[in-house]
């Protein structure tokens, strides 16, 4: 995460001092079009690209960090790992989430089947196949559908 962090701060130190080197051409040529002019923009929008680079590879690691957090979150509340809070100071009552809800707990493995399906899904949906609606896109079988 550091070295992310560096990057785009490092990507940002050099998109400003490009737009400070075409603001100091520009009033140095007095607002007339120059070849100086020219070449701090060209080197502005290649500091620019290079910054959306930067901000695109930060906001996907954090989507990445996001999702892992929130599938290992759901493993442990499927799974019963998770301790419930009490309101009072903080403390565990020792209830696992799955006691807590009257719900068996699902196995690991069932959840992330379950939950690679859902994200198929929506990648269809999202493509606007429309063939969910219609019927005519099959959901990937889970391992204990067979079983049952």
């Amino acid at each position: 995460m550091d070295n992310i962090v560096d990057s785009l701060n490092k990507a940002y130190e050099k998109f400003v001092i490009a737009s400070a080197d075409v603001l100091e051409s520009k009033e140095s040529a007095g607002g007339l079009k120059a070849s100086l002019t020219d070449a701090a923009l060209e080197n502005f929008k290649e500091k620019w690209e290079l910054f959306r680079v930067a901000c695109d590879q930060a906001e996907e690691f954090v989507e990445s960090v996001k999702q892992r957090i929130g599938s290992e979150c759901l493993v442990d509340e499927a799974t019963g790992l998770t301790t419930t809070t009490t309101g009072g100071g903080g403390s565990n009552s020792g209830q696992s989430v799955g006691a807590a809800t009257s719900l068996p707990p699902i196995s690991a493995v069932r959840l992330e089947q379950m939950s690679r399906a859902v994200r198929w899904l929506v990648l269809e949906l999202q493509r606007g196949s429309g063939g969910a609606a219609a019927g005519s896109v099959h959901s990937p079988r889970f391992s204990e559908d067979s079983t049952q």
